[in-house]
């Protein structure tokens, strides 16, 4: 189907412009995460609306959209604005006009401060501001909740890299691979959520993703992201049991050459034959002959048990180094962790390697799909959209609501906007014109007005703006 954004929404949004007081000229929102459900996580990495606002909002509203909401809601119980929607094809061309203004992607923001403000610029639609909720706060807050635990993965990687590695930052970018493209619900989500992930990232196996980084965040012709040839069960279990040796020996002499990575999953029948046996002595020699990196995939089984029992078969058949912080190195072959994988697993992961004396440098990297992807609602940072501030009859009105029986779903009232403290980054959400201009600098920028991007950010951007606010102090 055709996107057409006059039905981008709920279906009680199309009688919301009946019940604005009469004289109501202005609507002002705003957009926050104000809570986390994820253990120790306080703030949000912003991301994903220039993709909503080039994917979306970058076509006006038609003739024929209008014609198909029409008949849409005359059946289907609610009332139509007509005269709203046609006098946005008559004056505005079909372009919506709203101004839209939020912090800049890639930010770390903690929670209950401002992401996005919006507002309509004509006050004959004051209704726009809220009918565009449902799409707006759909196209923020799934991205943005991807790209905080993928950030928050990051976090657990390096302090285990910083632990057991020699040069912790030369392999972090790779750590953790993008396995999710099949297991989301949507091929938008796989986009949305593949370039969440990759603002902290390097390595993806979803490819809509870079197609989607190369359409809204550019350059068209970069390489935002990389993967290597890899098995998967069902090229191995093609050869038959009483083939494994041979599926294994066809993938070193198809991909093993100096400088090439290759991942080959081990435990289609025996993880301990294949790592004792076939990689650990029948292919061994070959193994290193032909140069490159064998990543040997564990997809089964208990993680920790798995791992443990291959760290050490490998090494004593491969052998070790011991690197300058006493942890063991694999030689010549590395491990990747693909199945269960979410971020309390990962941290237990990441401890019992440790643990046991291995450096994370033994691992090429980690898969993870669902919980990187799918697992995720709104709610996990309960995201909200809410009205703050409007005009009727000419005078300005701060609005909020205050539900007693839940505290926690308190709105913010007036033209708020969020600031950060020059000093020591502080932030807080404040009425504009309240703060000390000297001492907070203002967040919110105006990237939409009207039918035009006003701000266009580079990918490259976004990832160095999320890596300036990467360290344990932001994500305790």
């Amino acid at each position: 189907m055709q996107s057409n954004l006059i039905l981008d929404t709920d279906s009680y949004k199309a009688s919301h412009w009946l019940q604005y007081p009469p004289g109501t000229t202005q609507v002002y929102a705003y957009i926050e995460a104000r809570a986390s459900h994820v253990d120790g996580v306080d703030a949000t990495l912003f991301f994903g609306l220039q993709a909503f606002l080039k994917t979306y909002l970058s076509r006006p509203v038609g003739a024929d959209d209008l014609a198909e909401a029409r008949e849409l809601f005359a059946t289907h119980g609610e009332p139509f604005n007509l005269d709203g929607w046609q006098h946005i094809l008559d004056r505005h061309g079909g372009w919506l006009p709203v101004e839209i203004r939020a912090v800049p992607e890639g930010s770390r923001v903690p929670l209950r401060q401002a992401l996005v403000t919006i507002e309509n610029t004509d006050p004959a639609v004051p209704w726009l501001t809220g009918y565009l909720e449902t799409a707006l706060l759909r196209a923020i807050w799934y991205p943005t909740t991807v790209a905080t635990i993928s950030r928050t993965a990051k976090e657990t990687l390096r302090a285990a890299l910083e632990r057991t590695s020699d040069d912790p930052a030369a392999s972090l970018a790779f750590k953790l691979h993008d396995f999710g493209a099949r297991g989301v619900s949507s091929a938008e989500s796989a986009r949305l959520g593949g370039m969440a992930h990759l603002v902290n990232f390097m390595g993806t196996d979803t490819v809509e993703a870079i197609r989607a980084i190369r359409t809204c965040y550019g350059p068209a012709d970069g390489m935002p992201a990389f993967s290597v040839p890899a098995a998967e069960h069902s090229t191995m279990t093609m050869w038959g049991e009483a083939g494994e040796l041979d599926a294994y020996r066809n993938m070193v002499r198809r991909f093993g050459r100096p400088g090439a990575i290759y991942s080959v999953v081990s435990d289609s029948w025996s993880l301990a034959r294949a790592v004792d046996e076939h990689w650990g002595r029948t292919l061994r020699d070959e193994v290193l002959a032909a140069g490159g990196t064998l990543v040997v995939r564990l997809d089964s089984g208990d993680p920790i048990d798995s791992i443990r029992y291959a760290l050490e078969s490998l090494g004593h058949s491969f052998g070790f180094s011991i690197n300058g912080k006493g942890y063991r190195v694999l030689d010549g072959v590395r491990l990747l962790q693909g199945d269960g994988i979410d971020l309390s697993s990962l941290a237990h992961l990441c401890t019992a390697i440790a643990d046991a004396g291995w450096s994370l440098d033994c691992f090429g990297t980690f898969g993870m799909g669902g919980a990187l992807l799918q697992k995720v609602n709104r709610d996990t940072f309960s995201f909200a959209q809410k009205a703050s501030w409007g005009v009727v009859d000419g005078e300005a009105r701060d609005i909020c609501k205050r539900p007693q029986g839940d505290p926690g779903k308190a709105s913010k009232a007036g033209r708020i906007a969020s600031h950060r403290h020059r000093g020591d980054g502080r932030w807080c959400t404040a009425i504009e014109g309240t703060l000390d201009a000297g001492e907070w600098q203002p967040m919110l920028e105006p990237v939409w007005r009207d039918g035009k991007l006003l701000r266009e950010q580079d990918f490259a951007d976004v990832r160095a703006r999320a890596e300036a606010g990467f360290g344990r102090s932001a994500f305790p």
